[in-house]
């Protein structure tokens, strides 16, 4: 597979050469608009609404918005700022793993050795020490015009090292305007949920789950291509029960049947 990214992660005076993939990839089937009268794409075009004519990319830049104004600035001016295509991925610090808050987490990568005198060696230490202290790395890095935070972790037997970008702190919205009210939960209730909870717990194994609606559309799609009938059955359950503690005991009589 192709690299994204190449460059060295730097912790202490260890420099490990490293190369960067994607460690997913979107499997949704690609659509893009077309007239619904012919099937003819639809094409954009850029326009000025000042001259209300059309621009070409060589002669498009960017403009930020500040207080109401439209700031552009030059190649000149942000030549000032630190440099967005840095080649180091720079340790900060390490901590634990329970340490980092889910929300933060945004696309994780793939990190391997890169060519060059030691790098296996070094990128096979660092790993190690990763592993054997269970701890993660919180680093900075630039990649695509971005200063990135991220997590760096050793995943699987093979001692893969993976980078996670994290969100910066003020990027996560505090729920402020959701409310809870403050209810007393009964004994009864809170002992059948515990129960439900214990009927349903497993070892947490992501093969047991695919993407139905991806599966049925891709059906749909060939089907339609072919011209033949298409059959979709639609069950709906419509469920209204007023009591909690009724839909406690409905669900575990389900599990129980369900195990026999």
């Amino acid at each position: 597979m192709r690299s994204i990214w190449t460059g060295s992660v730097s912790f202490g005076l260890v420099n490990v050469p490293v190369k960067l993939y994607g460690a997913t990839e979107d499997h949704d089937i690609k659509s893009h608009q077309v007239h619904a009268a012919d099937g003819g794409r639809i094409r954009y075009k850029r326009f000025c609404e000042e001259c209300d004519e059309q621009v070409d990319m060589a002669d498009i830049t960017k403009a930020y918005e500040h207080e109401g104004n439209r700031v552009i600035l030059t190649e000149d001016d942000l030549a000032t700022l630190p440099d967005p295509n840095s080649k180091t991925i720079d340790v900060v610090e390490f901590v634990p793993a329970g340490d980092l808050d889910p929300l933060m987490f945004d696309k994780s990568y793939y990190l391997g050795p890169d060519k060059g005198k030691g790098a296996h060696r070094a990128y096979a230490l660092l790993a190690e020490a990763l592993s054997r202290t269970e701890r993660v790395g919180i680093v900075k890095f630039s990649m695509r015009g971005k200063t990135r935070l991220a997590a760096l972790k050793v995943v699987g037997k093979e001692r893969v090292l993976t980078v996670h970008t994290l969100l910066w702190p003020d990027e996560i919205r505090d729920p402020h305007w959701i409310t809870v009210d403050q209810v007393e939960v009964k004994d009864s209730e809170l002992e059948m949920a515990e129960k439900l909870v214990e009927a349903l717990s497993n070892e947490f194994n992501p093969d047991r789950y695919r993407d139905e609606y991806q599966e049925e559309l891709r059906e749909l799609i060939a089907a339609k291509a072919d011209e033949q009938p298409v059959e979709v059955d639609y069950e709906e359950t419509v469920a209204e029960v007023d009591e909690l503690i009724r839909k406690l005991e409905e669900s575990l009589a389900r599990k129980a049947v369900a195990k026999k």
